[in-house]
């Protein structure tokens, strides 16, 4: 009804108030469509959720958004309509002068020192490079910027102080575009504090006693603006357009918000409507016919999309071009919109990165096995100067990596919790274990590629579907579907009608829609006349799938049954029965479905293989020996992998979370009782339940004790490792059924588990846990429609590494959705290879890290299925030239490190020459030895390319030697390293 309200009280007031306010972000997009179509100039603010002292960082996207619609709204030409969420009105915002821009343009000229103060005093962080809004990177003659206001960070170059050219950049490569603009609005990060504004505001903020983890402008500064912000709300007329006193209730139980409650109490509340109703569109040509005596409006965002509906515009209808997705209807009129909803989300990068090298971190050199990563040092050999990076292996001994070689080195990852062992030097261990798992990665490769062969020869249980049938199914979903669950159906129903035995993996995190898109594949597979077994690994899987399908298929008609261990007897033989005599169309249930017998089997679908035991997925394969075939996963399909079984599997991938989901809101802590009980109650008091992660099982009923002494009412379930499977499965399924409101437990809880009502997760002793991890553990909440919230607590901050601290801050201001991938996607992505190639050899893995692993999987699997295997060939470079990424050039030893390992991994010179125009575009002109290390790189690659094995000089004369053991000699005009590197090139170029 909220929409037909917001049409009709828009559509009949001439004069309208000055701000309209509206439950939340998804009703002022509602109205804000319906204001534009009426022809009204609106605007909207953010549903901006802070409670008062809450850290900022985890509201910073929110905070962004508020000031840039205030600035417009402050300077836009007329008087628009506000239209605002009730709690983004509950603070007091700045006065208009803190929302200023500075203007630059080509040619102006800038004064280094006042303009780097300024852009501090704005509430820009300065970084070495550039990958969040609100970051500012000063490079001697090159400045990054990345202001809130616009999509993408700017490059402004100078020549001396004077703007010599301005261009957007890209996060990714960090390359800055072609076309150059002729000016930019910067617009602050913060606010637009004058040095007096900044000191003042700053020294409030150091004055809070309370407890922070980073006690910052940008963490509390809007709290203690004072007299610099005013009661916006106050100084309006404001109309509220839906009853607000629940949505008031619960505000003002929970917190003190500075705007009292009598004002909004006071509120006129728009009317009813009397006229209009809202009207859902699911057929619009039945619409049509059935009000076609009606003034219509049709509203679609092109003419094409009224083509796919079949529809066919007359006289009698006006066309609308707009993206608007509302639809009302009247005794008189009818406005319909074909539109979707579509959620417009920035797409924004982490601000760490997963996969860099530091010291003190383990890595697997692929001949001398584990070491510790040292630094990178300098040496002079034969008189050519060059980087090496030095590795720490047992008795104090080292080896020195060239850096031009890092492809030999991975970072070390294994699972949570492994504390590696150092290998010794000279000894002859790691090569021998390395033959030891070659040899079993042989026999696991060979049950692959073997499985895979004998399923190409099955004749396939042929299903036929109906395109219309589908398409009504999809409506009926109550959501509209992401482009990845929408690209996967069409991928699984092409190949189930193929006639081929489809053999599929269906990858994606939990709750991005991957039961919706096997639903899609049941319906198909049942309308043809088949069965589907549903199998997956434990009771609570199998009891949430159960209520899915039932929810989702028995308006359709479908015959949904469940087999697992707290099915009754009764319902287990009616169950039996029923998929023997073809009465059952659809059974979920866990290892209690081996061996059953079905009248028709079309499809099995199977949850998170790789939880089942050997023995279980032995019977497994029984069960789906001749028919269509579905594997869900919710870790991502590793790079390596996806390559190496893409021609034995099928894979789709789901990395787009629904429109409906929220992000998880995240605070990183010290340790406080009363911090403990506030998050709680504040959880139970909106009907929800808590995950409380304590890793330490000897301390647990210590832990439970302490709870219960800050919170003598609270139920609590207490779960981890050794408690047994029957009571851990109960104890879940009471959970869930809302007879406890806080489960106290391990990190056992990290994956697989579903709980839409558990939408708070504290995590006791954060600092002790992998950043994946705790990633993982923040994805147990905000599944559903509501907004989660995440407390990492640290024992002692002040003991914390800055590594560590820099890595709480950076998952608390990383709490968007799809930051995973982000953050975290080269460990998830390697534990996603140990999941889909199973607990064999763990002990091996162990000991030579997944990335090494998985690479000799791939070799595996290519060596058997007879298509050309890599062949990991490396040119020993003994050159006297000096080359390396200067220090005056690239100053961080970090980024320099990235630079050398990106090189190392190119695979042809072009990747080569793209790199060294992206430094010079990031860090200005290249000197000498840097750029004959990019020189040096690409005649490695040349090298490659013809077979060298090693590559020598002394003075003028060359050695090239060749993999089969011959020789060339070559002679330069000088030693001069300029020479010797052009004699090489163009040797290397000749085609022979």
């Amino acid at each position: 009804m909220q929409t037909a309200r917001l049409f009709e009280y828009l559509k009949d007031n001439d004069t309208l108030p000055d701000i309209l306010i509206v439950a939340d972000d998804k009703e002022a997009a509602t109205a804000l469509e319906v204001a534009s179509f009426l022809g009204h100039k609106a605007l909207t603010l953010p549903d901006f959720r802070a409670s008062f002292l809450d850290d900022l960082r985890s509201f910073k996207q929110e905070l962004n958004e508020l000031f840039i619609a205030l600035y417009r709204y402050y300077h836009a030409p007329g008087k628009p309509l506000l239209i605002a969420p009730l709690k983004t009105l509950l603070h007091r915002f700045p006065k208009k002068s803190l929302l200023a821009t500075q203007s630059l343009h080509f040619g102006d000229t800038i004064n280094d020192k006042n303009f780097k103060d300024k852009m501090h005093t704005w509430g820009y962080t300065f970084v070495d490079i550039v990958q969040m809004e609100g970051e500012i990177s000063f490079r001697g003659d090159i400045i990054d910027i990345f202001s809130i206001s616009h999509e993408q960070p700017l490059r402004i170059s100078l020549f001396d102080d004077e703007i010599e050219s301005i261009r957007y950049f890209d996060l990714d490569t960090q390359k800055s575009v072609k076309e150059e603009l002729e000016s930019v609005e910067i617009f602050p990060a913060f606010l637009a504090f004058s040095q007096e504004e900044y000191a003042l505001v700053a020294s409030r903020v150091d004055a809070y006693e309370g407890e922070l983890f980073a006690k910052d402008m940008l963490s509390l500064g809007f709290w203690f603006l004072e007299d610099l912000a005013h009661p916006f709300v106050k100084q309006h007329h404001a109309v509220v357009s839906f009853a607000p006193q629940s949505m008031l209730d619960e505000v003002y139980s929970m917190d003190a918000p500075v705007i009292e409650r009598g004002f909004f109490d006071a509120l006129e509340v728009i009317h009813e409507p009397s006229v209009y109703k809202t009207l859902h569109a699911l057929n619009p040509n039945d619409l049509l016919a059935l009000h076609k005596e009606k003034h219509i409006t049709l509203v679609a965002r092109n003419e094409l999309a009224l083509k796919q509906e079949g529809i066919v515009l007359d006289a009698s209808i006006r066309f609308v071009q707009a993206p608007y997705a509302f639809s009302v209807i009247s005794a008189y009129e009818m406005v319909l919109s074909i539109n979707h909803t579509v959620k417009k989300s920035k797409k924004r990068k982490a601000s760490i990165v997963l996969d860099e090298l530091k010291p003190g971190d383990y890595v697997v050199h692929e001949t001398y096995g584990l070491a510790l990563f040292e630094k990178i040092t300098q040496a002079t050999i034969m008189g050519g100067t060059k980087d090496f990076v030095s590795l720490l292996y047992q008795g104090e001994d080292r080896v020195l990596v060239p850096v031009d070689a890092l492809e030999v080195v991975d970072r070390y990852v294994a699972d949570s919790g492994t504390t590696p062992t150092l290998d010794r030097l000279g000894k002859g261990s790691f090569a021998k274990l390395k033959e030891a798992v070659k040899s079993r990665l042989f026999v696991i490769a060979g049950e692959i590629i073997n499985l895979a062969a004998s399923r190409a020869l099955l004749k396939a249980p042929h299903i036929q579907v109906d395109a219309s049938l589908m398409r009504a199914f999809a409506q009926k979903a109550g959501f509209d579907y992401t482009p990845d669950q929408v690209r996967s159906i069409e991928e699984i129903l092409e190949e189930l009608q193929s006639g081929r035995v489809m053999d599929r993996l269906l990858s994606g995190d939990v709750g991005f829609g991957k039961t919706e898109v096997a639903m899609n594949a049941i319906y198909a597979v049942v309308q043809s006349g088949f069965q589907v077994a549903f199998v997956v690994p434990t009771t609570l899987l199998s009891n949430q799938h159960y209520h899915s399908l039932v929810e989702r298929f028995k308006p359709l008609g479908l015959r949904i049954a469940k087999l697992d261990r707290f099915a009754t007897t009764k319902e287990k033989q009616l169950t039996l029965v029923g998929l023997q005599e073809g009465t059952v169309d659809v059974v979920v249930g866990t290892h209690a479905l081996f061996g059953v017998k079905t009248a028709k089997l079309g499809l099995v679908i199977i949850d998170e293989e790789h939880k089942f035991g050997v023995q279980q997925k032995e019977k497994l394969k029984e069960l789906y020996e001749n028919v269509h075939l579905l594997s869900m996963s919710a870790t991502p399909i590793p790079r390596s992998l996806n390559m190496a079984l893409s021609s034995i599997k099928t894979m789709s991938e789901l990395t787009t979370p629904p429109l409906e989901r929220k992000g998880v809101r995240t605070f990183v802590k010290a340790y406080d009782a009363k911090l403990v009980k506030e998050a709680v109650h504040r959880e139970l008091r909106r009907g929800g339940q808590v995950f409380y992660i304590f890793n330490n099982i000897a301390h647990m009923e210590g832990k439970k004790r302490t709870l219960l002494e800050i919170m003598p009412e609270l139920k609590i379930v207490s779960l981890h490792s050794k408690i047994s499977a029957v009571t851990t499965e109960k104890e879940l399924l009471a959970f869930g059924a809302g007879k406890y409101e806080m489960m106290l437990a391990t990190s056992i809880i990290e994956s697989g588990i579903h709980m839409p009502n558990v939408n708070t997760i504290i995590i006791d002793g954060a600092d002790r846990f992998g950043i994946a991890d705790l990633h993982q553990l923040r994805g147990r909440v905000g599944r559903g429609h509501t907004e989660g919230y995440c407390y990492f607590f640290v024992e002692n901050k002040e003991t914390l590494t800055p590594e560590s601290t820099k890595r709480l801050i950076a998952l608390e201001s990383n709490s968007y959705l799809g930051s995973g991938q982000a953050l975290a996607y080269q460990d998830l992505e390697i534990r996603g290879g140990g999941n889909l190639i199973g607990e064999a050899q763990s002990g091996h893995i162990k000991q030579i890290g997944y990335a090494l692993y998985l690479r000799m999987l791939e070799d595996a699997l290519s060596s058997l299925s007879n298509t050309k295997p890599q062949v990991h060939r490396h040119v020993d470079l003994k050159l006297t030239i000096s080359a390396f990424i200067s220090e005056r050039v690239v100053s961080e030893d970090r980024l320099r490190l990235e630079l050398y390992r990106r090189l190392s991994h190119a695979q042809d010179p072009k990747e080569v020459y793209e790199i060294q125009e992206e430094v010079q575009d990031r860090f200005g002109v290249l000197d000498t030895p840097t750029v004959q290390f990019f020189e040096l790189m690409v005649i490695k690659l040349l090298a490659l390319e013809k077979e060298i094995k090693l590559i020598s000089n002394y003075n003028e004369n060359l050695l090239v030697e060749f993999e089969n053991a011959t020789k060339k000699q070559l002679k330069a005009k000088s030693k001069d390293d300029d020479d010797i590197i052009a004699t090489l090139l163009q040797f290397l170029r000749t085609k022979s």
